[in-house]
């Protein structure tokens, strides 16, 4: 382990529990670019790495307006998007209102797992049941008459997803495209029962993924940094 490196992970402080990390954390909101810009001079920072949701794309926004005032190097740490493969069924909609209307006015069972900030456009369908997994509580509950809420934290495997639903009696999935793989196991259950996917783009003003490997994000940092980093860290 490096000890000359003094790394801080910074989280948006959206959930309420989050899990243990290795290194020092801060939680919460900087207050806008002004805020950010000023954090990396009283902190001296070196080298700032995006490594937020792929949906996230003020805060994306926000570190790289931050790191070029300040003239900061910055990378992004990207998850690659999912790709259809044989058999699924998506409906690709642009965000949560497009997948609102999609859904049509006939009563549905849908899975809504898009995180509770995404969650609220629902609320003028309610004539769908809903079944709504989360990390945290939705609060206030989605103004509908049917819904039922989970509160877990992935990764799940895909036996595990299959069985929520079927015996959930679900119709269709609504989700955000988060690639990675801690998720994606409901979407190979939806595929395996034949059950539609509307799929939520990415913001359209997102930068490019950049780096999508933590492995690339250490090179990085051993070229920016100017000395080498442990592999492994």
């Amino acid at each position: 382990m490096r000890t000359d490196l003094a790394i801080t992970l910074s989280l948006a402080g959206r959930t309420q529990a989050p899990l243990k990390q290795a290194v020092p954390t801060r939680s919460g909101g900087f207050g806008g670019v002004p805020g950010l810009v000023a954090y990396l001079r009283e902190h001296h920072v070196r080298a700032l790495i995006d490594a937020t949701h792929p949906y996230a794309a003020t805060m994306s926004a926000h570190a790289r307006d931050a790191a070029q005032l300040t003239g900061t190097p910055t990378t992004t740490l990207g998850r690659l998007p999912w790709t259809a493969v044989p058999g699924d069924r998506w409906i690709e909609v642009a965000d949560a209102a497009a997948a609102v209307a999609y859904l049509g006015s006939a009563p549905r069972r849908v899975f809504l797992t898009m995180g509770r900030q995404a969650i609220a456009d629902f609320s003028r369908a309610p004539q769908h049941d809903y079944l709504i997994r989360s990390v945290d509580p939705v609060a206030p509950p989605l103004a509908v008459p049917r819904a039922e809420y989970i509160l877990q934290r992935g990764p799940f495997g895909e036996d595990e997803e299959r069985e929520l639903l079927q015996s959930r009696a679900i119709e269709v999935l609504v989700a955000k495209n988060s690639g990675g793989t801690a998720t994606y196991a409901k979407i190979a259950a939806a595929r395996g029962l034949g059950l539609p996917v509307l799929m939520l783009g990415r913001p359209s003003e997102l930068p490019h993924a950049g780096l999508t490997r933590i492995s690339a994000v250490v090179a990085w940092l051993d070229h920016v940094l100017d000395s080498p980093i442990e592999r492994g860290v």
